[in-house]
C-alpha cells in the first residue's frame, strides 16, 4: 500500500501541473457558461466510512439536489452545455486529483458513495470495502460504470479490495482510458 500511495502522490502532484492549462480553460468556460462556481463540492463516503468533500468541475446548475446520477434521469436535465461535455468526457473529475494529493482518495479504488447512499455505504461496509482507499476510477467503471446495480457494484468493488495489486491498478487506469473513449456505461 506504501507503492500505491507513492504512486498516487507523485501521479496526481503531476497531473495536476501537466494539465494546469486544461484545467484553466475549463474553469473559464463553465464560468462563462453559467452562473456559480467552477467547482463542486459534495460530501462523500471514504476509507473506514469518514465523511470528505469530493472535487469536480461544476456541471450543473446551482441548486441541483444530491442524488446519484441513476436516478437524476428521473428530473429534467440540470446539466449545464459545458457540463454535458465534461460528463461524457469524464474531464470533470479532474479537480479529484486534489483528492488525491491530500490522501483522501486514491487514483484506483471503490467510487466514493454520495453521504446518503445509506444502503450502499451498509453493504459496502458489510462487504468491508470501505476499508480501501476510495477511487477516481476502479474495477466497477471498467466493468459497467453507472449501469450496474448497487449488488453488482459492491461485488466488483469487492473482488477489487480482495485482489488488489500495484499491477491490477495499471490494467484499471489503461481500462479507464479505453471506457472514457468508448463512453460506455456512463449515463
Amino acid at each position: 500500500m506504501l507503492w500505491k500511495r507513492l504512486t498516487d502522490l507523485l501521479l496526481s502532484v503531476t497531473a495536476l501541473v501537466c494539465l494546469s492549462p486544461l484545467i484553466l480553460l475549463i474553469a473559464l468556460l463553465i464560468k462563462l457558461d453559467s452562473p456559480g462556481s467552477v467547482i463542486f463540492r459534495q460530501r462523500r463516503i471514504g476509507r473506514f466510512g469518514q465523511l470528505f468533500e469530493i472535487y469536480k468541475f461544476r456541471s450543473m446548475r446551482q441548486g441541483t439536489p444530491d442524488l446519484p446520477t441513476d436516478q437524476m434521469q428521473l428530473l429534467p436535465s440540470p446539466v449545464t452545455k459545458i457540463g454535458s461535455f465534461l460528463r461524457r468526457t469524464s474531464l470533470d473529475e479532474l479537480p479529484q486529483l486534489i483528492n488525491v494529493a491530500l490522501g483522501e482518495m486514491s487514483l484506483v479504488g471503490p467510487r466514493p458513495a454520495l453521504y446518503n447512499q445509506t444502503e450502499l455505504t451498509a453493504k459496502r461496509k458489510a462487504a468491508r470495502v470501505l476499508d480501501f482507499p476510495p477511487g477516481i476510477t476502479g474495477w466497477a467503471q471498467i466493468n459497467g460504470r453507472d449501469e450496474l446495480p448497487d449488488d453488482l457494484k459492491v461485488e466488483a468493488d469487492q473482488w477489487y479490495c480482495r485482489n488488489w495489486s500495484y499491477w491490477l491498478d495499471w490494467q484499471i487506469i489503461f481500462s479507464t482510458f479505453q471506457a472514457v473513449v468508448s463512453k460506455r456505461g456512463a449515463i
